[in-house]
């Protein structure tokens, strides 16, 4: 079985292993266990780094569409108002499952898990 790569995995929301069963259970919330090869998606947790990266991609976008559009036509600030916490809001959804995969496939990848203290070394 070849594994998908971690961003072809995570955009479409499969299994980072097996790039078949399911990563996503709801919107956001992460499947126990893929359905297809039984991996346990539980060792793993994209947190908030999803959201991170995209406010900096949104933010990159829509702000220098904004001035754009100030400087060429100086609409009211109800215009603005109106057409970017839309696009900010729609971008951001659009963005979130497909980084989250992603992130989540990463870990994955890498073998990345929660940091542990070891209780029997002395500092």
């Amino acid at each position: 079985m070849n594994e998908p790569g971690p961003f072809s995995a995570g955009v479409r929301g499969r299994c980072p292993r097996c790039g078949e069963g399911r990563l996503f259970d709801g919107f956001l919330k992460i499947a126990p266990a893929c359905e297809s090869c039984g991996l346990d998606f539980s060792g793993e947790d994209a947190g908030d780094g999803p959201a991170v990266f995209i406010m900096f991609l949104v933010g990159a976008i829509v702000v220098p569409l904004a001035l754009l559009l100030h400087l060429w036509l100086a609409p009211p600030t109800w215009i603005h108002l109106v057409l970017w916490i839309p696009a900010v809001i729609g971008l951001s959804l659009a963005l979130l499952r497909p980084f989250k995969g992603v992130m989540f496939a990463l870990q994955y990848k890498h073998g990345a898990r929660e940091a542990r203290l070891d209780e029997g070394d002395e500092v």
